[in-house]
């Protein structure tokens, strides 16, 4: 995996784009270079709802979901430094582990609204 976060559009969005402070609903999944699934909304069968862009998710998010359009989907290659980095997270984040998400955008609310 590269050093630098790399994002793909798998599905592009027609509805409001993720700005700093603004709170996201999402549906995603996580996993490990080898392809293990260490977290998944959807096996939860709850959304995921988290303040984007201000330190209280991982770098790689608050990077790699700004623009994003409501109804889109997008996967993030996350390295390490932008994920957990040293930090062991959970059963099956290691220190120093990529991170790959396949995330889905099902709204976002700004101060506006």
């Amino acid at each position: 995996m590269s050093n630098e976060l790399v994002i793909e559009d798998l599905q592009v969005g027609d509805g409001k784009a993720v700005v700093k402070g603004a709170l996201i609903t999402t549906q995603y999944q996580g996993w490990l270079e080898d392809g293990t699934l260490f977290d998944s909304s959807l096996v939860r069968g709850k959304p995921f709802q988290c303040v984007i862009g201000t330190g209280r998710v991982i770098k790689g998010w608050d990077q790699g979901l700004m623009g994003m359009k409501v109804g889109g989907k997008r996967k993030l290659f996350v390295p390490s430094h932008l994920g957990y980095g040293e930090r062991q997270f959970g059963a099956h984040i290691t220190p120093h582990s990529n991170l790959i998400f396949e995330i889905e955008l099902l709204e976002v609310l700004t101060r506006d609204d």
